[in-house]
């Protein structure tokens, strides 16, 4: 890979990015970004959109996803890179992971209607046609409607999880989610696995348990991991042979990430393409 900025973990419009795949890869063209990976929640529909834009940025683009997990009360997120996109698991889980949040979503809005003044229709307004709908539309509807400044505070406030409004959602194990990427071809990596404290930090049995069936890395230089928690994960890729990423989890408008704000070693990178049989990165300069 060349040795220009590599972000590893981006979102657009088709699940909670306010960006289209069209803007999101100009975004990163001005940000100086050399490589970008698209990684929306659960789908893989902006990849085709986007590795044609970047025909015309010149940005190397990396088809991935960010897949939902759970794992006992926490919601923990396997970034899959290069995987096959027609691979009849993933194709299944997905579609019911997505419809999972679309009904969760829905028992979250029910609720908080009770207590404030939004609607259903409210949080459909802050999507578009064929979106992963899930919390972060209903903070934008929030937002708009001024009960809180930005997506933020609504996590922060009416959105968090002892906010008295949360419901949890159907997704796999971690240990299964990383099965299905690794079966369908791709490289799996925790994404901001020390974020949100402790309670949040997989034991490092867990995460020997993960690295045996395959799991490639950890998202260590992220914004939401703590220094303490960056520090333990180190030690996670060092005693487990795991590979250090980096990168932004940029949304575009309403969170404070910015594309570039942490980045991927290009040997790393250079690492995952060649592990990848599921499917195969986009060169601008190809």
């Amino acid at each position: 890979m060349p040795n220009t900025p590599i972000d590893l973990h981006t979102h657009s419009a088709v699940s909670d990015g306010t960006e289209t795949p069209t803007q999101l890869i100009r975004s990163a063209a001005r940000a100086g970004l050399g490589t970008v990976a698209i990684t929306d929640h659960d789908s893989t529909a902006g990849w085709q959109e986007a590795i044609a834009a970047a025909s015309v940025s010149g940005i190397n683009v990396i088809p991935g996803m960010e897949l939902s997990t759970n794992y006992g009360p926490a919601s923990v997120h396997v970034l899959a890179y290069l995987f096959d996109p027609l691979n009849r698991t993933i194709v299944t889980e997905t579609a019911r992971i997505r419809d999972g949040r679309l009904r969760r979503a829905e028992r979250i809005v029910e609720k908080i209607s009770q207590d404030y003044d939004l609607t259903w229709d409210d949080v459909l307004a802050e999507s578009s046609d064929g979106t992963t709908l899930g919390r972060p539309h209903i903070a934008d509807a929030l937002v708009r409607k001024g009960h809180v400044v930005n997506r933020s505070a609504a996590f922060e406030s009416i959105l968090h999880w002892q906010g008295g409004y949360y419901e949890k959602y159907y997704a796999p194990s971690p240990l299964e989610g990383v099965k299905m990427i690794v079966a369908a071809g791709g490289v799996p990596v925790l994404a901001h696995p020390a974020a949100h404290g402790k309670y949040r930090q997989l034991t490092g049995s867990v995460i020997k348990s993960l690295a045996d069936e395959g799991l490639f890395g950890l998202e260590v230089n992220h914004r939401d991991n703590s220094p303490e928690g960056r520090e333990f994960l180190l030690e996670l890729c060092a005693k487990y042979g795991l590979e250090a990423t980096g990168a932004s989890d940029y949304h575009g408008v309403g969170k404070p990430n910015q594309l570039a704000e942490n980045t991927t070693e290009p040997e790393v990178l250079d690492k995952i393409i060649a592990r990848a049989t599921g499917s195969k990165p986009f060169f601008a300069a190809a």
